[in-house]
């Protein structure tokens, strides 16, 4: 799990919330799969809104040229991008992502990498926090607007109850080049000692980098 701050700026963040301002959303359970639609109350921009889809443009194309997305997650196969919105009351229960979803032309994908890319500033709401369990007991994640949230798909996460203002977010999925959480985080180490290594040193960690992706890469 990490948190990459100012993936989107602060102009980016407002052109994205004015595009949603008048986008129209539904009932949030119409994209649940049969467990989470048990646990899921929020609303969903619809997929064919124009304002919405302007949104899920912009954070998509902030993530793919973003450096450290690129090296973290080695994306092959983006799903669509869906904006969640989150009043009083509305929450999300712990429940697991789906192993499968479908890019924008209906091509069929395998979920690695899971995102939410928070689109509200905090002040702007209480509660809300994204809680992501892991081995250690979990951690709650409410960073500031413009800020993504990355983890492996496979982990049970949840929404906290909103109990004030509005909770914007995008969230999404993607296929990655390499299929295991441990073996991208070896090659994100990799990229990371690259970055302050000398010439010599880092010309063999872009030999090891390179021979690492041809051994577990995958398509």
């Amino acid at each position: 799990m990490i948190v990459i701050e100012e993936v989107l700026g602060e102009a980016e963040v407002a052109a994205i919330r004015d595009a949603l301002a008048d986008a129209a959303f539904r009932d949030g359970r119409v994209t649940a799969g049969s467990s989470a639609v048990q646990v899921k109350r929020n609303e969903q921009a619809r997929g064919d809104d124009p304002g919405a889809l302007a949104a899920a443009r912009r954070v998509r194309l902030a993530l793919e040229g973003h450096r450290t997305v690129r090296a973290l997650v080695r994306p092959v196969r983006w799903s669509s991008l869906m904006v969640s919105r989150y009043g009083p009351g509305h929450q999300y229960g712990l429940h697991a992502d789906n192993a499968g979803m479908y890019a924008d032309d209906g091509s069929p994908l395998r979920t690695d990498v899971s995102f939410t890319v928070f689109l509200s500033d905090p002040q702007a709401y209480e509660g809300g926090e994204l809680f992501i369990e892991d081995g250690a007991g979990g951690r709650a994640f409410r960073p500031p607007a413009g800020s993504a949230v990355i983890y492996p798909t496979g982990l049970l996460h949840r929404v906290m109850p909103v109990t004030a203002g509005t909770r914007l977010a995008c969230v999404g999925w993607v296929q990655s080049l390499i299929r295991r959480p441990d073996q991208r985080e070896i090659l994100f180490d990799l990229e990371r000692l690259r970055d302050g290594a000398s010439d010599e040193a880092a010309l063999i960690l872009d030999k090891t980098i390179g021979n690492l992706l041809r051994m577990w890469g995958e398509g």
